[in-house]
């Protein structure tokens, strides 16, 4: 199962890469590294690391992904030309998407009995999971490093917002 995971999404990440490189289009290309970034998240979950795959959908799939299409709104690198829709997206997108959800559940389905049971997680105790053990030591050792992260982080985009304002 590990192994059908990894193969389907990490196939999906490689043609996310190569579509944000082949688009034309800048949006297109945040959305295709959109596509990259959720199968990492997946891959990172199967492995184990759920902390790990839970902040790739928060601040990388989520945040970092609308600052960057912030960005290419701001730069206003033009007029873009309205199309009716990716014709990758329909030959391949739709049809790979269906595919892979039906793979997905015929392996689920027919495997269940060998799958089993398991706890994400699991090598440690059933008290604590990793996610609670990354939390306190965030929030406790490592709260001034945090805070201070995310106070640069702000001045950053403040910096970012100033420097991009047209002048009067």
């Amino acid at each position: 199962m590990q192994l059908a995971l990894f193969l389907i999404f990490g196939g999906l990440a490689v043609a996310g890469a190569l579509n944000l490189l082949f688009q034309r289009h800048p949006i297109n290309s945040a959305l295709s590294l959109v596509v990259v970034m959720m199968s990492l998240a997946v891959l990172y979950w199967s492995l184990g690391a759920e902390f790990l795959a839970a902040s790739q959908v928060i601040v990388y799939s989520g945040a970092i992904m609308v600052f960057f299409v912030f960005v290419i709104m701001l730069l206003n690198a033009g007029e873009e030309e309205r199309t009716t829709g990716s014709r990758a997206a329909y030959l391949v997108g739709f049809p790979g998407a269906a595919a892979i959800f039906c793979l997905l559940s015929f392996v689920f389905l027919s495997e269940r009995k060998a799958l089993g049971y398991t706890n994400i997680g699991g090598y440690l105790n059933h008290v604590t999971s990793n996610i609670s053990e990354i939390s306190t030591l965030l929030f406790t050792k490592l709260l001034l490093p945090f805070e201070v992260t995310s106070i640069l982080i702000l001045v950053a985009i403040l910096g970012a917002v100033v420097l991009a304002r047209k002048e009067q």
